[in-house]
């Protein structure tokens, strides 16, 4: 009796296997083939190997139902470029803006990173498809432009937002603004660097920092980390932006990733736990599967993991 039993029971859980589709087979919309890709490569930044994964899932322009401002100057520097994305269907009111930083070792990287790949146009999708204007910025590089170069190009950026977003249908009392990686310490520089902010203030409703690193006295810097902050570890603690992150009057999320190399990690529960200790607990999310590239590259994807909790940041600021 129990063989027949255990042998019916076998069978339909064969053909219950059977008929899931590929989407019930993913992991928080995450494709099983690319997880196990992901998983192979480990916790490292590989950006060619994860930006073949996710370049196929992605739109090509021109963008339906977007209307796409690219190379706007918000400053005198041939790198002081941003685009404006926005919906092209009609709006009840403003609407809330994203900006986003990308990332780079402190020493590269572009707001279109390679030309022409669909990164990080992605996340300006994300944005403008759900309602809202998207500015990808990009910003000087170290070790020519050291800090705080990032903090106080994020400042003209931010006054540019202010000053102009408004005729491209966005709310300058709702910008959100978002950093990955080297970004995210540009945005948590900008945040805790009050010289940045100029005569307008801050200008945010909240910040997004994914896999960003906040306290220098906490790791071992390496190479980029000091072609940006310098050499001189006497100053590290003062140009970390940690007790600034703390003391800041906007919201605040924070994301990482289960693959990221471990200092990203580390970082983020450590801000966490700055937060907290003052009754400031930010929206923590930690990203199951993905990498440092892929938590980024899979915007605008069917994988919400990090899309989801960004967009309700955007509308709530939790």
């Amino acid at each position: 009796m129990f063989k027949r039993r255990g042998t019916r029971l076998l069978g339909a859980m064969l053909l219950l296997a059977l008929a899931i589709t590929p989407a019930a087979a993913q992991t928080g919309g995450m494709p099983s083939e690319i997880a196990a890709k992901l998983a192979g490569l480990g916790p490292v930044i590989n950006s060619p190997e994860t930006a073949k994964l996710y370049g196929p899932l992605h739109a090509k322009e021109p963008y339906a139902g977007v209307k796409v401002t690219r190379d706007v100057k918000y400053g005198p520097h041939e790198r002081h470029l941003l685009d404006v994305f926005v919906p092209e269907t009609p709006a009840a009111g403003p609407r809330p803006v994203l900006v986003f930083v990308h990332g780079g070792a402190f020493v590269a990287g572009n707001r279109r990173s390679p030309p022409g790949a669909p990164f990080y146009d992605n996340i300006m999708l994300l944005a403008a498809l759900n309602g809202a204007v998207g500015v990808n910025v990009t910003y000087r590089l170290a070790p020519q432009h050291p800090w705080p170069a990032g903090a106080e190009d994020l400042g003209a950026a931010i006054r540019w937002v202010g000053e102009h977003v408004a005729t491209h249908g966005g709310d300058p009392a709702r910008v959100f603004l978002m950093g990955h990686s080297a970004g995210a310490a540009h945005v948590a520089g900008y945040v805790a660097y009050r010289p940045a902010h100029g005569q307008r203030g801050l200008g945010l409703a909240g910040a997004i920092l994914v896999s960003g690193v906040y306290d220098l006295t906490s790791m071992q810097p390496g190479g980029p980390e000091k072609a940006y902050f310098g050499e001189d570890a006497a100053r590290y603690a003062e140009r970390s932006s940690l007790a600034g992150l703390v003391a800041a009057p906007i919201p605040l999320m924070v994301a990482y990733a289960e693959l990221d190399p471990p200092v990203f990690q580390q970082q983020a529960n450590l801000l966490n736990e700055a937060l907290c200790k003052v009754d400031r607990c930010p929206r923590l999310v930690a990203l199951a599967k993905h990498s440092h590239m892929s938590e980024v590259y899979a915007i605008n994807t069917d994988d919400t993991v990090l899309s989801g909790p960004l967009l309700g940041f955007l509308k709530g600021g939790k």
